[in-house]
């Protein structure tokens, strides 16, 4: 029941055409192992920003919308640092987006988000369809939070176990043929920490990328 303002639709805007960026692209990247989850990852976030603007719960969307944002500053941060060879910065700032990722999404999001949508939310609107539904996409949403929580303190145990961003269990490429295997991108020469949001290792919003190291090269 509360007025749309127009940051906030200006700012729906930009995050829709975000998601729906990174939908499509996804078929011109390097195809990953976890196409499938991050392709359900972006139907999800993009029905979620869709639906919550229809339906007028834009303050609850804006506040998950910058709950997902704030990891991403690091994140981008971080594959910065990695570009310009500092290693050690790009180590830094991967450990910093590891805790503000599992903080914001295994901790507010859930005990926040999720306590009032799916309780506080009921008792002021009542049970209505659109509600269900609303709140059966943030579960899996949350989901998705737990699986990738686990690969990046896979990695972050790595980079302090072993000094540095190891290479990530999941795979860099699906190639056809084991040359393509071990031969590395262009694309990512070096090192490459995780990333929010696509499957490309120079992606701006997937998770974890799997090239090798500088120093394994």
């Amino acid at each position: 029941f509360q007025p749309l303002m127009p940051d906030l639709h200006y700012y729906y805007i930009v995050e829709l055409s975000f998601y729906w960026s990174l939908m499509f692209s996804q078929f011109i990247d390097v195809k990953r192992k976890d196409f499938g989850i991050m392709f359900t990852h972006h139907i999800v976030t993009v029905t979620l920003i869709t639906f919550s603007y229809v339906t007028n719960l834009t303050r609850v969307g804006t506040l998950i919308l910058c709950l997902h944002d704030a990891a991403d500053i690091v994140l981008e941060a971080a594959k910065m640092a990695n570009y310009c060879k500092c290693q050690k910065l790009s180590d830094l700032l991967f450990l910093t987006f590891a805790v503000v990722f599992i903080v914001s999404r295994l901790g507010i999001y859930p005990l926040w988000i999720l306590n009032t949508t799916l309780f506080e939310l009921y008792e002021a609107l009542g049970n209505f369809p659109a509600l269900w539904v609303f709140n059966v996409l943030l579960i899996v949403l949350q989901i998705l939070h737990c699986f990738w929580s686990y690969l990046i303190i896979k990695a972050a145990y790595r980079a302090i176990s072993k000094g540095k961003v190891a290479k990530d269990s999941r795979s860099d490429v699906e190639s056809s043929s084991d040359e393509e295997e071990t031969v590395p991108r262009s694309k990512a020469p070096h090192s490459t920490v995780a990333t929010n949001g696509t499957s490309g290792a120079n992606g701006t919003n997937g998770y974890l990328t799997g090239a090798t190291s500088s120093e394994e090269h």
